[in-house]
């Protein structure tokens, strides 16, 4: 594994193989449990989609899947589709097929969204979930804002480098007062969805980033290298945890644009 950059609160690993990059990120993960549960009692984790999920697979597997405090999980999801649960692009679906149904999670620990209702009405339930369980402490509050503070926040990014469901140029970026918030006209489909805003991320104890393959290779290089202002205005780029911290886990193809990075044991 390689690690780039020398920001505090921001590492970057590379990875010169997939397989590397899913035992680190098992670890990562594994890591972070282990010293939330011995904190708080509990872990809160929020997930995204795509590709993220299979490289998470590592979890399912020894010594993971029994050293890992499953019932001490409590799985969010940073966005969502607006699709039924058993529809094909939920990622509900994704995380539940390959990795919640493999491990002992506990099914009244895991809050996906109401798919029987409308965007608006999904994303403003979900924020009523997540402020009930803020109150009970599960999820705790940043001393920063009134943000929940998640102990880990998952994301993957877009070629277009947007993550959760927080695009480019959209309005969504600007938002700053809702902790979950929706869109009916994504550019990627499906058009309507749920997603964590901006200061909700930035107030995570931990974010992670999951990028892989050469058609990233430029975004990475644009959301990660120090580029100057006429840097265009990326949402991963916008991943900045106010007083957490930030991993970036890539493939060396993903990091291939990087301007520079050196090798650890």
């Amino acid at each position: 594994m390689a690690l780039c950059g020398d920001h505090k609160d921001r590492e970057v690993r590379i990875h010169e193989s997939l397989e590397e990059l899913s035992t680190d990120l098992a670890d990562y993960v594994a890591e972070l449990s282990e010293a939330s549960v011995k904190e708080r009692g509990v872990f809160s984790i929020a997930l995204s989609g795509g590709s993220l999920i299979s490289l998470m697979g590592k979890l399912c597997e020894a010594p993971y899947n029994k050293t890992v405090d499953w019932a001490k999980w409590y799985i969010f999801w940073a966005d969502e589709r607006v699709v039924a649960k058993s529809h094909a692009d939920s990622n509900y679906k994704l995380a539940k097929d390959n990795l919640l149904s493999k491990v002992p999670i506990v099914p009244s620990h895991v809050h996906s969204i109401n798919d029987s209702v409308s965007a608006e009405e999904a994303a403003d339930e979900y924020k009523f979930v997540i402020r009930q369980l803020v109150k009970s402490r599960i999820v705790s509050v940043s001393d920063v804002s009134d943000s929940p503070k998640f102990d880990l926040i998952l994301l993957g990014m877009g070629s277009d480098g947007h993550v959760a469901s927080l695009f480019p140029d959209h309005s969504v970026l600007e938002e700053k007062d809702e902790w979950v918030t929706f869109i009916t006209d994504s550019p990627k489909p499906p058009p309507e969805r749920i997603t964590f805003t901006l200061p909700v991320i930035n107030s995570a104890s931990n974010v992670a980033i999951v990028v892989t393959g050469e058609n990233k290779a430029e975004t990475v290089h644009l959301a990660i290298d120090d580029i100057g202002a006429d840097c265009p205005l990326l949402p991963a780029r916008l991943v900045q945890p106010r007083k957490g911290k930030l991993a970036w886990f890539l493939d060396n193809h993903a990091a291939s644009k990087l301007d520079n990075y050196q090798f650890s044991e």
